[in-house]
């Protein structure tokens, strides 16, 4: 941002500039006012980096990371290479279980994404095995857990700063059905209930800033509060905890930190829209990262297809970067497979949006998948799919003889029998 103030191009801006087919004075300008923000940590030395916000394409993550009960680094290198292969546009490491900093550090060292973290995580896990208990943590452990990952190279971090007493006690005076569903949120909420004190990623807010402001992390005000079922959704807590960060944001641009904000949730889909637009209006712009939304509860197994739904409306409205979700979301861990899925559907939400967004070279991708097949152009259209593995393999099992129409049509084939008669001479008729 402070390059972006004194009208100076960073080579990061180039690269976002050629990416998006946008004038480098558009995303200079769009970085210093904070609609845009580009994630890029000053240690890390492999990165491509990418932009987030108004007027660029909308972009998907992939959380990938271990647990307590599935700890292999492998596997989940394994899942980056995945979503990078499948197309998202950067990663988070959530990893809970086995050695946290190996994990992170193997993940910055093998991707080019921009790589996101939750901090609180670490600190409780330590919290835990060092004293006994999460709520045993610190101010100061949270706060040094930041800085090394930070000093490790993590472009940009998840914190709740926005889960407060305040907005917890307004929680828990309207109720809810699902309470607090984020982890993040909860440990938080945890540790400020047993001690009776704030949040000190609120309380020291300008401490968080100042580490950010050392190596260049842009913060992702996360959504401790958010809803985790559809009747509670645009409930008092989750628009409290809103204004809280529409506030703090106000404070990160006047230091230079770059920020964005997350969002729900569970959402059902006529208050989509209303959602991003609230966001919008409280947070002057700022870039929306959204998880889902999931616009209803009912579809464990086939979740990535729910947060597609309501990711596609989202990002319509103005959501510029969509979590995906997979089909194991409130089952498990998902597998590789599971991270394919999830970023495929994702970026379908996106596309989608950005036809209706006008993002320069969306429609032309449309147009040209269109015109391969009208001419039965199979090769093309297998080049143009946003999944071609798929297609190819859909196209090779559903069409072993290789026949020029597919096997649903035959010689009924739509596009074949109007371009035979559309190109014939029917004047003498």
């Amino acid at each position: 941002m402070f390059a972006a103030w004194r009208n100076q191009v960073t080579p990061e801006m180039e690269q976002v500039a050629r990416d998006e087919g946008r004038p480098v004075e558009y995303i200079m300008q769009a970085v210093g006012n904070g609609t845009v923000v580009i994630p890029a940590n000053t240690k890390r030395e492999n990165l491509k980096a990418r932009g987030f916000g108004t007027g660029l394409r909308t972009k998907v993550n992939a959380n990938i990371g271990t647990s307590s009960q599935l700890n292999s680094i492998e596997q989940e290198l394994a899942k980056l290479k995945a979503a990078a292969d499948a197309g998202a546009d950067a990663v988070m490491d959530l990893s809970t279980g086995g050695d946290l900093d190996e994990v992170r550090r193997r993940i910055l060292a093998e991707t080019t994404l921009p790589l996101g973290t939750v901090p609180i995580y670490q600190a409780t896990v330590e919290a835990k095995e060092r004293r006994g208990s999460i709520v045993d943590m610190t101010a100061d452990d949270l706060f040094e857990v930041i800085e090394r990952q930070a000093r490790d190279g993590v472009d940009f971090m998840t914190v709740h700063c926005g889960v407060t007493l305040e907005s917890v006690g307004r929680l828990r005076r309207q109720g809810r059905v699902t309470d607090i569903v984020s982890r993040g949120g909860s440990f938080l909420t945890g540790w400020m209930l047993h001690h009776g004190q704030e949040n000190p990623l609120f309380e020291e807010f300008d401490r968080l800033l100042d580490i950010c402001l050392e190596y260049d992390v842009t913060l992702s005000l996360g959504d401790g509060l958010r809803p985790g079922s559809i009747a509670d959704a645009t409930d008092r807590a989750q628009i409290q905890e809103l204004l809280i960060l529409g506030e703090l944001l106000d404070r990160c641009r006047e230091t230079g930190v770059q920020a964005m904000v997350e969002g729900p949730g569970h959402v059902p889909l006529d208050q989509v829209i209303m959602n991003v637009q609230l966001q919008k209006r409280l947070c002057k712009g700022a870039p929306f990262y959204v998880l889902g939304p999931l616009v209803t509860d009912i579809a464990p197994g086939y979740d990535h297809i729910t947060s597609a739904i309501g990711g596609a409306v989202a990002a319509m409205a103005g959501a510029d970067f969509l979590c995906y979700v997979t089909p194991a979301e409130h089952l498990g861990l998902p597998t590789i497979e599971d991270v394919h899925e999830g970023v495929i559907a994702a970026r379908i939400a996106a596309h989608a949006a950005d036809l209706v967004k006008n993002v320069p070279g969306a429609k032309d991708w449309d147009r040209q998948m269109s015109e391969a097949r009208k001419a039965l152009d199979w090769e093309r259209q297998m080049e143009l799919a946003i999944d071609p593995v798929k297609a190819r393999q859909y196209r090779g099992q559903l069409n072993p003889k290789g026949n020029q129409a597919c096997t649903m049509c035959g010689d009924f084939c739509a596009m074949r029998i109007v371009s035979e008669y559309l190109g014939k001479d029917t004047s003498g008729c």
